[in-house]
């Protein structure tokens, strides 16, 4: 009578690095892909939170009759500001208990404009955190 002899159990050599070389191939396809889509969302994200501290704004100049001086910043839409007309009760403007950071880590930037078409200044700096250049996100784009 001929025994069989029982295979080992688990996976050869050969098998474990085929496998990790389509692992390694799949990978190699789609992270770009993804790379692009998280800084999208980040960049769209921005924008979002920029059109949130713009409505909060225009509830507190029209609250107050002005914009958040440069150094009351965003600050003024969640505390209640020592310039605050006494004859005027003030309410949050803002719903978080802290002004957000941008996705990248980053102080949104708010300032008095000095131009004279605009009220105000706010932008991020966008994905390399410079200030001036073209991937500030501001709230025309």
């Amino acid at each position: 009578m001929k025994l069989i002899q029982a295979r080992p159990k688990g996976f050869s050599l050969m098998e474990i690095i085929l496998v990790v070389m389509i692992i390694g191939m799949l990978a190699a396809l789609v992270m770009p892909r993804l790379a692009g889509t998280v800084e999208k969302t980040r960049i769209k994200s921005t924008s979002a939170q920029i059109s949130l501290f713009k409505t909060a704004l225009t509830r507190f100049e029209f609250a107050s009759g002005r914009y958040p001086s440069t150094i009351e910043g965003l600050e003024a839409l969640i505390a209640e500001p020592a310039t605050w007309p006494t004859q005027v009760e003030w309410e949050r403007y803002l719903d978080s208990k802290v002004i957000p950071v941008d996705p990248w880590g980053e102080a949104y930037v708010y300032r008095e404009s000095t131009a004279a078409d605009a009220d105000y200044d706010l932008f991020s700096k966008g994905p390399d955190r410079i200030e001036g250049n073209e991937d500030d996100i501001d709230n025309t784009k």
